[in-house]
């Protein structure tokens, strides 16, 4: 791994902390801050709203910096909204300090992307993206049970001073490894031809390949828990582990996306899809098994990072020519998808179906997820369209 990619993926780690960590010690902070846990859990939804609205948005006022400015700007608001968060007073500041820091996640992990692929020859491009995404999976194996633990020891305040830490290595790690140029565009594309890239059927079906994708992990995974203890009948204290190694097979998912993303990306991809509903179909099954559904578990986790992989990968090439508002939709189309997802899992569950229906809806969707990737290829075949060249470097 490059050192540039290596400072990419520091920040992409703490981003993906901070986002994460607040699960851990959100009994904490609604204690300190005054407020229920429910309503503390505003603090989730707002920094998913954060990402998926304003990170676009300032990705596209942001067109005409350089990239390796933009992305230490971020870095930088990231490290002082941590500090903010530390100190913040009550919960109405402390959910503004968390949805201004989500727009400059959106913003980051759009921009990182991009950055990303521009620094490693194309037939790497999966490869740098998913040294990108791994940066989320192992903030939730390593980042988010640290900083917990942090919160336990030392309170919630003390988590956000580390993440502070964190941020400020983060942005000394990107200016002093990051090539000043690398990524670059010559001239921002106009507004117009940002907005028409969208219209390639390769990027608006990866964008419904993505919400499927969503829709396959967390429905479940949103109810995982609960799932763990009432269908499965696991110990409480085993729960942990189990999403210790959910979080290792994604991390191992990312980096075997990436292979196949650089290696047959679109038969790879649809073999992936297939896989999944063939693995949330076996989780259906053998939920009521501990070892059978703790070992589906890890599977499921590693396909649902593998997928994403190439999903990504496949609309930076396709958008290579105008890249700022596509690159920005990745993230905010994960969290739309996430809260779409959550949603329609809890209307299952107050329809009385029970947390074993879940996997049944994710197995649906990833068989439409299927259908609409064979469908893309054959249509990108019989076009002859390859993917457009990157913008000129500065």
């Amino acid at each position: 791994m490059s050192l540039p990619l290596i400072a990419l993926f520091i920040a992409a780690f703490a981003f993906g902390t901070t986002e994460f960590v607040i699960a851990g010690v959100l009994p904490q902070v609604a204690a300190g801050l005054g407020v229920s846990v429910p309503s503390a859990g505003y603090l989730v939804s707002g920094y998913a709203c954060g990402i998926a609205i304003g990170g676009p948005l300032l990705a596209l006022a942001t067109k005409s910096l350089p990239r390796k400015t933009l992305l230490l700007g971020l870095a930088i608001a990231f490290t002082i909204g941590q500090a903010a968060c530390a100190l913040a007073p009550d919960f109405t500041s402390m959910l503004l300090l968390r949805i201004a820091v989500a727009v400059a996640h959106g913003a980051y992990f759009g921009v990182a992307m991009v950055v990303a692929v521009g620094l490693v020859p194309e037939d790497k491009r999966g490869m740098a993206v998913a040294v990108i995404l791994s940066g989320l999976t192992v903030s939730n194996v390593i980042g988010v049970p640290a900083g917990t633990a942090i919160g336990n020891i030392w309170g919630w305040r003390a988590t956000f001073w580390v993440m502070c830490a964190l941020g400020v290595a983060a942005t000394f790690a990107m200016a002093a490894l990051l090539p000043r140029t690398a990524g670059y565009q010559a001239k921002p594309a106009g507004l117009a031809r940002e907005v028409r890239v969208l219209a390639r059927q390769q990027v608006w079906t990866s964008l419904i390949l993505m919400l499927m994708l969503m829709l396959g992990q967390f429905c479940l995974f949103t109810y995982i828990t609960p799932t763990l203890l009432e269908v499965t009948g696991l110990d409480e204290d085993l729960v942990p582990w189990v999403l210790l190694l959910n979080g290792v097979g994604a991390t191992l998912g990312v980096f075997l996306g990436g292979k196949l993303s650089d290696w047959k990306l679109m038969p790879s991809l649809i073999t992936m899809l297939a896989l999944q509903a063939v693995t949330l179909a076996v989780i259906y099954a053998v939920s009521p098994y501990p070892l059978p559904m703790i070992v589906a578990i890890v599977i499921w986790g590693g396909l649902n990072f593998a997928i994403g992989t190439p999903i990504q990968t496949r609309i930076l090439a396709w958008t290579a020519d105008a890249s700022n508002l596509a690159s920005s939709l990745i993230p905010s189309g994960f969290n739309v998808g996430i809260a779409l997802a959550a949603s329609l899992g809890a209307a299952m569950l107050n329809a009385g179906y029970g947390y074993r229906s879940l996997p049944v809806v994710g197995a649906f969707a990833m068989l439409v997820a299927v259908a609409v990737a064979v469908v893309s290829q054959l249509w990108e075949a019989r076009s002859n369209a390859t993917p457009p060249l990157t913008a000129p470097a500065e």
